[in-house]
Order: structure tokens, then C-alpha cells, then sequence
């Protein structure tokens, strides 16, 4: 075959001609392909792209370990890795040489980093939630000497939801065809950046903006190490101290109302919608600007914040929080009975396929090789299927794979957590069960109700006898850690795989990448909580009034759950007792009301019943404020610059998002080696270290 080279805006493809597809070129070609030719790709699954994607991915884990311990809200890798992979290989993929990485990248090796990238991020909310948790009760030494147990565990819970995901995509991709909202915008992305030489040219100005804001955030965040002023600004404070007026003071040095340079937050504000940034605002105000103030000065209240003798501010509104976010978490599942009716058959379909297709192999490959070309003993191909058998994921692959995970988490959690077989497994299967319901939600919604499956677990664990209190609270939590871990690990891998299916990405070249990531993530997530838990002892200390640079909020709902249902909970007063109920009632009503009450076109504008539920429970008004301020300017960016925000709002956000996080690991470091921080003190409280942040 005659070799052929074009040159025009050099854009690459991997070209081959009708007459001869065994052999492959790579060739520089303009908007258009030369006639008789296609672009293809070589190879899918690289290991530039996998390791590219994998370190790309390491950088959310650390932005999501920083904003779930302050809120307990974490944030996807897939559009931030599919930008950020593009922008770093396609340049190299050009310079360098075929034997040290360079070569045709491609679509669908680009989902290959993307895959990566979701996969290294996704396994921090087990240390933001229920782990801290158990450091909570008591149940656990502290970090560094329990290492082992908790990369054991996260070992578990990568490996499990990584191998079930396999199964569960026939069901949700091929045969339902879900929609898988956030991966299919992802799929767009990564079609878009390949596409044309315009594509390529945004791609790059997406990423100089990601760039840029990463590099900034990060920058700040170091420099507000050593200097408070870029950290907090205490505006309250001293207007009311230079006007001598008391009550500014006070709002500012006991209410905690400052501003803080919370980039991060900021960036989630830009991308959170209205519902959700306001109704976590407002609340924030009403509890602790109006009503919690007025209740303190008249005598209701003990004190602002804290647990002590007497309601406080944070104690009473704290179980009508969780009540919110709990109860609207059933309710909103319940009231989407369609999709949870779905998602339990498609679990009964999705059993009884993996059973046949395992029992089938087995008796073709061990016991009678014979008939092995018979159609009975044949697991049929769905014939929606676009893959051919060479590219989809053996059957043994993830039925061994599932059936190891299962044994080694038994294990582990007998060897380690004290935890019955019997009960080991039950959280399995319940992990197994939650997993479809939670793709379903996903795929119809773009919600995974992570919470609420944990919380799921947590109730049926609760009157699980064991030898004592301590072992049925450790019982309770892991369970519903497992349960949540695995299902939300399920939940990503089938989403990344939406995105492939989607691109046209082998789902073979993809399970290489996410089995490659999966160790990426373990380290990086037991690696972040041990080093965040040393700088911040308060994370895992036992004393609830313990000063912390963290919200928590996600844990104190674990504990304070797993108190509750094991019998060990706090005496509550009778006020309080009673606004829990009516709270819980506003939460089952709530998304009922939203669902079948509001048209569909006005459903946005209808508050997060959940993000009130959260604001109760936060103890740091700045975060919503820096929420709110977010969110303003995201609606202020695209009134007047509506295709600037349409482009790159996401790079925006993602940048200020990964890069204070990066910023908060070095703080960490910094603070583990006793760096002496806060040199400048003058924009502190009385111009005091103690004072400083």
C-alpha cells in the first residue's frame, strides 16, 4: 500500500485504507480524512494515559479529602480529567519520541485517562464519614497504628466495586441505556476535543484556565500559611472594634461570620445550583445569625457552639440537621419508586445473569471442554451490544475477581475489625443490592445517594447482636462503610464506562485502567486521611468541643447515627425532641412535595431540603457564605458573558477546587513539621497568634 502523509494544522490521526486494514500509519491530516480512510486507534489502553490520569485523579482525591471533612460534599474526576489528561499528553504525544510516550492520542484513549482519573479519585468519602466516625466513638487506636486495617479495607472496597461494576453495566448501559448525565458530558467533552482543530484549540483554553486558577488557589493557599490575611479577614471584628460596638465583634469572634479565602468553596458555588447554595446559606443565617444570637442573649441557649449541660446552638439544631438529610435522603429514593423499582429488578436480573453465565463457564472449562461450541452452554451476547467479545471483560475475569474480594473482605473484617463472617457478608450483598438502586438514581438523575445507602446499612445492622456496646457500634459502622464504599466505587466504574460506551472505548482497555488507578487510589486515600488526622489531631479526637479546622459534618452524622441506633445517644430536651420530628416530617414531605406537586420546569428553584439539613449541622458559616459569593458571580458571569461561562465555568471551578486542596496537603506537611506559621498577625483578632487561623 502506497504511504501517504498530509500536513495541514497539524492534527493527527491513525489512518488506514479500505483495501488493506492490517496495516496502520500515523499521519498528519487537516479537518478532513483523505478518501478511503478513517481514523482508528492502535491502542486504547496506554500506560501513559493510565499513569497521566491515575496522578490527575490523585489531585481530586486530595481536593475531595479537604471539602469532605469540611462539609461532606465531594466532587466527581471525569470532566477534570478529561480536560487535563488532553492538555498534558496531546502536546507530548507530539514531541516525544514512540519508545518514551509519544505517538497518536486519541478519543478513546483519552477516556482511558479519564477512566483512570475517576477511579483515583473515588474512594475519599469512606475517610470523610464513616472511618473519622469510628475514631469518634472510640473504636479505633488512632491512623498511623490501625494503617494496615485501613488499607486492607480500602483494598476491599476498590477491588469489590470494581468487579461487580462489570456485570451491572449490561444491565444499566447496554440493555436500560440510561442517560448517565455527568458521563455523557463527559463523553461529549472528550468527542469535542478530538473533533477538529477548533476542538483542540478550546481544549487548550479550557485548560489554561484550569491551569491558571490551579496555580493561583495553590500559590494563596501556601502563602496563607505564613500569612493570616490570605486565609481569613476578620471584617466584623474590627468595624465593630474601631466603632466600639460589641455585638459586630461578637458575630465575628463567637459566631464564626468572617471571611475566608475558601477557593475551593467558591468553585463549588459556581457549579452548585441555586436551590442548594441558598437554602444552605439562608439557613445558615436564620440558625446561626438570627435565631441561635436572640436565643444565647435571652437564656435558651447555654452557649453559641459546643456540647455541654444545657442546649447550645450546635447541639439543638444538630439532630433536626440530620433528620433533614436523612429522612429527605429515604424520601427522595421513595418517591422515585420507579427508578427503585428498576434498580431492584435489574439487581434480580443482574444475579441470576452473573449466576448462569459462572455456572456456565465453570462447566464448559473444567468439566466438559467438549461442548464447548454447543449454544446452550454459550453465554448469548445482548444484541444491543456494540463491542465485539475481544473487547468487552471476560466473564472469569469478574466472577473470580468478585469471588476473591468477597473472601478477602471476610477475612479482613474478621482479622481486623472483629466482625462476624455472617455479617460481613451481609454487607456485601447489601453493598451488591445498594449498588444497582444507586446507578440507577445516578443514571436517571445524576444523584448517587451515597448517604443514604450508608445509612441504609447502618439500620439494618442496628440490633445485630455482638459482645459488647463498642463491637456493635464498630459492627454498625464498618457495614454501612462497606456498603457505601463499594456501592459508590460501582457507581463511578459503571458511569466511566457510560462514557466509553458512548466514545466507542473498548470496556476491556478501560478495566485495565481502572484495575491500574485502583491502587492509586488506596494509597492516596489512606495516605491523605493519616496525614490530615496527624495535622488536625481533632479529626479523629473523641472530645466533641475539641477546636477543629473542619466542619465534619459528614461525620458527626455517622456517629451521631450509629449512637442513636445502638442505644447510645445523647438525652435530648424536650424542645428539641420535638422540632427533630417536625424536621423529619418536613424532610418525608419535602422531595414529595418537589416531585409531584411542582411542574418539572420549576423543580430547579425548589429548596434543597438535604442543604438545609447541612447547614444545621455545619459549624462554619463561612463555608456558605463563600458558597453564596460563588454562586453570585457564577450568575453575574453568565448574564453577561453567556458562552464564557458555557466554556469554561467547569475549568474555573475545577482549577480553584484541586489546587487549594493541593495547598491544604503542604499546609498539612508544614504543620506535621512544626513549620512556624502565621509570621504575620496583624489582620488576627487583637493582632494575637492565638487568634490567627
Amino acid at each position: 500500500m502506497k504511504e501517504e502523509t498530509f500536513v495541514e494544522d497539524k492534527v493527527e490521526y491513525e489512518i488506514h485504507a479500505e483495501k488493506d486494514i492490517s496495516q496502520t500509519q500515523q499521519v498528519y491530516v487537516g479537518h478532513d480524512l483523505p478518501d478511503g480512510a478513517e481514523p482508528i486507534e492502535e491502542w486504547q489502553f496506554t500506560w501513559r494515559a493510565t499513569i497521566v490520569g491515575s496522578l490527575l485523579g490523585c489531585l481530586v482525591a486530595a481536593s475531595n479529602t479537604y471539602l469532605g471533612l469540611k462539609i461532606g460534599w465531594t466532587f466527581g474526576a471525569s470532566l477534570f480529567g478529561a480536560i487535563f489528561s488532553f492538555a498534558i499528553i496531546k502536546p507530548l504525544s507530539r514531541l516525544l519520541p514512540l519508545r518514551w510516550g509519544g505517538g497518536h492520542f486519541g478519543a478513546k484513549e483519552n477516556c482511558t485517562a479519564q477512566s483512570a482519573a475517576t477511579t483515583a479519585g473515588g474512594l475519599s468519602a469512606g475517610f470523610t464519614s464513616g472511618i473519622p466516625a469510628m475514631y469518634k466513638l472510640g473504636l479505633l487506636k488512632d491512623p498511623r497504628t490501625d494503617a494496615p486495617a485501613l488499607v486492607l479495607f480500602t483494598i476491599s472496597a476498590a477491588f469489590y466495586g470494581l468487579f461487580f461494576a462489570v456485570p451491572l453495566r449490561k444491565q444499566f448501559v447496554v440493555k436500560q441505556d440510561l442517560t448517565f448525565p455527568t458521563p455523557r458530558a463527559a463523553a461529549q467533552t472528550i468527542i469535542s476535543l478530538h473533533n477538529t482543530v477548533s476542538g483542540e484549540r478550546e481544549a487548550m483554553k479550557k485548560a489554561m484556565w484550569m491551569g491558571a486558577t490551579f496555580m493561583l488557589t495553590f500559590i494563596w493557599g501556601i502563602i496563607a500559611f505564613f500569612v493570616p490575611f490570605f486565609d481569613t479577614i476578620h471584617v466584623l471584628w474590627w468595624i465593630g472594634y474601631s466603632a466600639n460596638y460589641a455585638p459586630l465583634m461578637s458575630a465575628d469572634e463567637l459566631w464564626r461570620w468572617n471571611f475566608r479565602w475558601d477557593f475551593p468553596f467558591f468553585g463549588a458555588g459556581l457549579m452548585t445550583p441555586g436551590s442548594t447554595v441558598n437554602a444552605f446559606f439562608f439557613t445558615t443565617v436564620i440558625v446561626f445569625g438570627i435565631v441561635g444570637p436572640l436565643l444565647v442573649q435571652n437564656g435558651t441557649f447555654v452557649a453559641a457552639y459546643g456540647f455541654t449541660t444545657g442546649d447550645t446552638t450546635q447541639s439543638f439544631f444538630l439532630w433536626p440537621g440530620i433528620a433533614l438529610m436523612v429522612v429527605s435522603s429515604f424520601s427522595e429514593l421513595l418517591c422515585r419508586y420507579e427508578t427503585l423499582f428498576r434498580g431492584i429488578k435489574g439487581a434480580y436480573e443482574g444475579m441470576r445473569d452473573a449466576v448462569v453465565e459462572s455456572y456456565r463457564y465453570i462447566g464448559v472449562k473444567f468439566f466438559n471442554r467438549t461442548i464447548i461450541k454447543s449454544e446452550k452452554t454459550q453465554t448469548e451476547q445482548d444484541e444491543d451490544e456494540i463491542f465485539t467479545p475481544e473487547e468487552l471483560i471476560p466473564t472469569w475475569w469478574w466472577a473470580s475477581g468478585t469471588f476473591v474480594s468477597i473472601i478477602f473482605t471476610c477475612a479482613i473484617m474478621g482479622e481486623y475489625f472483629g466482625m462476624p463472617v455472617y455479617q460481613s457478608i451481609l454487607s456485601i450483598l447489601l453493598g451488591f443490592l445498594f449498588a444497582f438502586v444507586g446507578i440507577q438514581a445516578s443514571g436517571e438523575t445524576d444523584i448517587n445517594p451515597l448517604g443514604s445507602i450508608g445509612k441504609m446499612s447502618q439500620l439494618v445492622f442496628a440490633r445485630i447482636p455482638a459482645d459488647s456496646i463498642q463491637q456493635v457500634q464498630k459492627n454498625n459502622l464498618m457495614a454501612g462503610n462497606i456498603s457505601a464504599s463499594a456501592a459508590s466505587q460501582a457507581v463511578d466504574m459503571v458511569g466511566d464506562l457510560k462514557t466509553g460506551q458512548l466514545v466507542g472505548a473498548s470496556p476491556r482497555s478501560q478495566f485495565y485502567a481502572q484495575f491500574v488507578a485502583s491502587f492509586f487510589a488506596i494509597g492516596i486515600s489512606v495516605g491523605l486521611f493519616i496525614l490530615f488526622a496527624d495535622a488536625y489531631p481533632c479529626i479523629t479526637s473523641t472530645d466533641p468541643n475539641a477546636k477543629c479546622e473542619f466542619g465534619l459534618v459528614a461525620v458527626k452524622a455517622w456517629y451521631k447515627v450509629t449512637q442513636l441506633l445502638t442505644g447510645e445517644g445523647d438525652a435530648l430536651s424536650r424542645p428539641c425532641i420535638i422540632f427533630t420530628i417536625v424536621c423529619a416530617v418536613v424532610g418525608a414531605i419535602g422531595p414529595a412535595i418537589r416531585i409531584f406537586a411542582v411542574p418539572e420546569q420549576y423543580q430547579m428553584y425548589f429548596p434543597s431540603v438535604s442543604a438545609i439539613g447541612i447547614a444545621m449541622i455545619n459549624t462554619s458559616p463561612e463555608v456558605p457564605l463563600s458558597m453564596f459569593i460563588g454562586w453570585v458571580a457564577a450568575l453575574i458571569w453568565s448574564r453577561f458573558r453567556p458562552k464564557s461561562f458555557d466554556d469554561y465555568m467547569y475549568s474555573v471551578a475545577g482549577g480553584m477546587i484541586a489546587g487549594q486542596g493541593i495547598s491544604a496537603i503542604l499546609s498539612a506537611v508544614f504543620t506535621i513539621s512544626n513549620v512556624q506559621g502565621n509570621i504575620y498577625t496583624g489582620s488576627c483578632i487583637m493582632q494575637l497568634v492565638d487568634n490567627c487561623p
